[in-house]
């Protein structure tokens, strides 16, 4: 502590030390204010280049719009027709009936089967809809919704050979000609099972049922719903394992992985058609 003895020249020593008490206590408020200002220009930088967060579901509200991802050649469920040029089947009208719940209006966008998983990664659609597997291999890399509708692997035949073909093991020879669509289960069944067959890869999946009633191939592996629709549209064909299918899978809807609200919304969604027996009516519609 400083004492200062104003009768013996104290009046000069406090007006010396009083200086460098001013200078001390700007000096600290400089450092103060500057570290303010690096705190605030920090946060206001952290702010800039903060990723911004899009919630899908948020997204589709405020545009008024859900886009569905579709393939349009894989009847029931997704057909573009040439006629119309419009999109039909099973779950073209779920698509429908989820935007009406959703309050916004449907957009359809055209995809592939090998383009599926890459287009809803690329941020081309929304929601994928139209007869998809539910499969681990998807759900690594996108997020698979709750099923909507069990079914399994068949296969389409000649009438005339439907006693022929019973087995894998029937199918699974040199001399049977299987014809498949790429890119999706149907394929992949097939080079798992089939080895042995004479395999080819047709582009369209639409294109191989004439090509089996006209002799070109003996075997279509596809789901037996759809085995069962081209049998009733072409009688030359036959909808083999229609009940006792060769594989048990279920359907469900492809999202983006990271999209919680999103998810949840079309899970209820789907627990609510059910509920209220939609999807009973949309098989009545469409498959039986």
């Amino acid at each position: 502590m400083i004492v200062f003895n104003y009768k013996n020249g104290g009046m000069k020593m406090f007006h010396k030390y009083k200086f460098f008490i001013i200078l001390f206590i700007c000096f600290m408020f400089a450092g103060c204010n500057q570290t303010t200002e690096v705190s605030n220009e920090n946060s206001s930088s952290e702010l800039e280049h903060e990723p911004e967060q899009t919630v899908q579901l948020d997204r589709i509200l405020r545009d008024g719009v859900i886009r569905i991802g579709t393939t349009g050649d894989y009847k029931p469920f997704t057909y573009l027709n040439p006629d119309t040029d419009e999109y039909e089947g099973y779950d073209i009208d779920a698509a429908k009936m989820m935007a009406k719940d959703l309050g916004v209006e449907v957009e359809f966008v055209e995809t592939s089967w090998p383009d599926l998983m890459d287009d809803l990664l690329a941020d081309k659609f929304d929601i994928g809809m139209g007869g998809i597997t539910r499969t681990l291999e998807r759900q690594k890399t996108a997020h698979v919704s709750y099923p909507y509708l069990d079914f399994g692997k068949g296969a389409l035949v000649r009438v005339g050979d439907k006693d022929k073909f019973k087995s894998l093991e029937d199918m699974n020879q040199p001399e049977v000609r299987v014809g498949v669509n790429p890119g999706g289960t149907n394929e992949k069944f097939v080079k798992e099972h089939l080895k042995n067959a004479d395999i080819t890869v047709v582009e369209k999946n639409l294109d191989i049922p004439p090509k089996v009633a006209d002799g070109e191939f003996d075997v279509m592996i596809t789901d037996n719903i759809e085995a069962i629709i081209y049998a009733k549209e072409d009688e030359r064909l036959f909808s083999a394992f229609e009940k006792e299918t060769l594989t048990h899978s279920q359907m469900g809807y492809l999202m983006n992985q990271d999209e919680e609200s999103f998810h949840n919304w079309v899970n209820l969604w789907i627990d609510e058609m059910n509920l209220n027996g939609e999807f009973i009516k949309l098989k009545k519609k469409w498959i039986e």
